[in-house]
């Protein structure tokens, strides 16, 4: 993989900000230390076969369906914090990547790093989304990081 030519490309809607600009290769978008909640994301992949698909998990919603491709998952104009994610790739991107993203959620900060559809946050605390992170990898590649604990579901 070249990281110059094939990226991931994403951008998050920020309470109080708005759109922010797209962002690629594992940088931050969102906010750190703000206390802005994460609204909706959008991500897309440029230059690699195959397509890119994302689920959030918003407030009084719930885990919304997955939406591909540079759409927009979350609301937007509702001022409903993002809470949890999962992204997945699909066609030939998923023979041959793996799918990365960390995020930063309220009173826990950083989480370890999700992959290929599994969950990114938290469930059950009404923390929200604050930043994320995400990254391809070669399929097979080491994770970018710890990879312990990248969700945490509230006890019921």
């Amino acid at each position: 993989i070249d990281p110059s030519v094939q990226k991931v490309v994403y951008k998050t809607h920020v309470q109080d900000v708005g759109w922010q600009d797209y962002v690629t290769g594992g940088a931050v978008s969102g906010t750190s230390g703000q206390s802005k909640r994460l609204e909706a994301i959008q991500i897309k992949l440029t230059n690699i076969a195959g397509g890119i698909e994302y689920s959030t998990h918003v407030q009084d919603v719930g885990w919304m369906d997955y939406v591909a491709n540079d759409a927009l998952s979350g609301t937007s104009g509702q001022s409903k914090r993002l809470e949890a994610i999962r992204i997945r790739l699909t066609g030939a991107a998923a023979e041959r990547l793996d799918v990365y993203y960390c995020v930063h959620a309220q009173n826990i900060g950083w989480l370890d790093w999700a992959k290929n559809g599994e969950a990114a946050g938290t469930a059950g605390y009404s923390y929200r989304l604050e930043a994320i992170k995400i990254v391809i990898v070669a399929k097979g590649s080491p994770a970018p990081g710890s990879t312990a604990t990248s969700f945490r579901q509230a006890p019921a």
